[in-house]
C-alpha cells in the first residue's frame, strides 16, 4: 500500500494527489503536520530513498527560514536534524510517498513515472 504524507493546502501534494487519482493508484493521505514521521520512520525512509538526510527538509518552508538552517543545517549531527524533522512535520519536504519499493521525497513527474510503473 502506499502512503502519501503531505499538507492539505500545499499545491504541490495536491498536484501528486491528483497524478495518483489519475493513474488510478490507490493510497491513503497522512497529514504531516498531525501526524509528522518519527525518527523512526525517518531513519527507515532514508535508507529506503538512498537520499542524504538533508533533502528531506522543506528549504521553502516558513519553519525553515524560522530556524535560520539555511545557514546551520550542514554543521548539524544526523540526529539533530532528525530531532528537528521528527518535531515539526512543516519542516519535512513534501509530499513524501511511501510505497513497499521506494520513498520519494517531493513530486518530480518523471521520477514518479519511473519509481510507480513497475
Amino acid at each position: 500500500m502506499i502512503c502519501l504524507i503531505g499538507y492539505e493546502k500545499c499545491s504541490t501534494c495536491q498536484k501528486a494527489r491528483a497524478w495518483l487519482k489519475s493513474r488510478g493508484i490507490a493510497y491513503t493521505f497522512r497529514p504531516i503536520r498531525e501526524q509528522p514521521p518519527t525518527r523512526e520512520e525517518l531513519l527507515v525512509w532514508q535508507k529506503k530513498s538512498g537520499l542524504p538526510l538533508t533533502r528531506f527538509f522543506n528549504t521553502s518552508g516558513g519553519s525553515y527560514r524560522a530556524l535560520g538552517l539555511k545557514d546551520t543545517l550542514k554543521s548539524k549531527t544526523e540526529d539533530e536534524q532528525l530531532a528537528l524533522l521528527s518535531a515539526d512535520g512543516m519542516l519535512v519536504k513534501r509530499p513524501l510517498l511511501v510505497a513497499e519499493n521506494c520513498v520519494l521525497v517531493g513530486f518530480r513527474e518523471e521520477e514518479w513515472n519511473r519509481a510507480l510503473s513497475r
